[in-house]
């Protein structure tokens, strides 16, 4: 089995949360870095980068792009897979800020491309983020649009390469 690598950002829980079913979802245990708790990592270990984030604002999470951008001479040697956390419903609006979060070049090479859906998450936003809320988005109550589907799909693929040749 190949060592792989979930790196994510999570501002009020939802991709780190989203992150973790994937893990549960796949035949190897992936090592997790939040990176939003960490400074330096080194990727020579792993097989396999599955990279995730979230949009705020319509952009995606400064650590992930940074990251990404940092990192993109050794990402695109490894098997990537992507996967994105948001609100939008409308899929076209929604590849839109897959295509803005991240590389191009990551985007060609990945086996795998996700959509997870998202949350508001009230209790966990301060006072400014609850207002932009209610004002964008037009509720004032914690929502969860979360895919289970959409992270059990992205887990199959991945998991299709996870196993070195000849394996079953």
């Amino acid at each position: 089995m190949k060592k792989t690598l979930i790196v994510y950002a999570s501002s009020h829980g939802c991709t780190e949360s989203c992150a973790y079913k994937l893990a549960e979802s796949l035949p190897v245990q992936p090592e997790m870095i939040n990176l939003k708790q960490t400074g330096k990592i080194d990727l020579s270990a792993f097989d396999m980068v599955l990279i995730g984030g979230s949009i705020h604002a319509g952009k995606m999470q400064r650590k992930v792009k940074q990251f990404c951008s940092k990192h993109l001479s050794e990402l695109i040697q490894k098997q990537i897979g992507l996967f994105l956390c948001c609100m939008e419903q409308d899929a076209e609006k929604a590849q839109q800020q897959f295509d803005s979060a991240y590389p191009a070049e990551l985007r060609q090479i990945s086996l795998a491309n996700g959509f997870f859906g998202g949350e508001f998450n009230f209790e966990k936003m301060n006072a400014l983020q609850r207002y932009i809320i209610k004002k964008i988005a037009k509720t004032d109550k914690s929502i969860s649009r979360i895919s289970e589907k959409n992270i059990s799909e992205f887990a199959s693929i991945v998991s299709k390469q996870l196993k070195s040749p000849g394996e079953k």
